[in-house]
């Protein structure tokens, strides 16, 4: 009966300290706002971004994120480097190649972190922020900004 006790205190002690090592799986409201969230916040790049001012990019990878988490930020960030490509491809060079790179080095950051369970996630967001009709090349302008806004991103996001 004894041994019972000190196994429950044990892990009574153990969830009421961090967790017991567990990953964070929470994903921030922040994150879950939709795509004018981030494209909102992508106007500070390539200084820290943070959705409404508190929550970074890559915050929004959590590691054991929840399915229905994952499709809702996988959906608002894909979008948003597909309208962020359309601007940056119609202005190479623009702000808008800065904050595709920014969207895409945060999202990497973040990812790195969680055990593979957002490869398909920046696959296709790669895919999105790289897009060009025909698989023309990217002029250089577009490609340089969007290196520059990467690096911020993965740096800062």
């Amino acid at each position: 009966m004894r041994i019972h006790i000190v196994i429950v205190l044990a892990v009574a002690t153990c969830l009421a300290v961090a967790g017991c090592g567990e990953p964070d799986d929470s994903t921030p409201v922040a994150c879950l706002e939709g795509t004018g969230t981030y494209v909102k916040a992508l106007g500070d790049a390539p200084a820290a971004v943070k959705l409404h001012g508190e929550t970074l990019i890559s915050d929004c990878l959590a590691e054991n994120q929840q399915a229905g988490d994952l499709a809702t930020v996988g959906t608002a960030l894909v979008a948003a480097a597909t309208e962020l490509n359309a601007e940056a491809r119609a202005k190479p060079g623009s702000s808008a190649n800065l904050q595709l790179g920014y969207l895409l080095g945060a999202a990497e950051r973040g990812a790195e972190s969680t055990n593979g369970i957002h490869v398909e996630l920046i696959r296709r967001l790669s895919a999105a922020a790289r897009y060009s009709p025909d698989n023309r090349p990217l002029p250089a302008a577009f490609l340089s900004t969007y290196r520059e806004g990467f690096d911020a991103g993965h740096t800062r996001g």
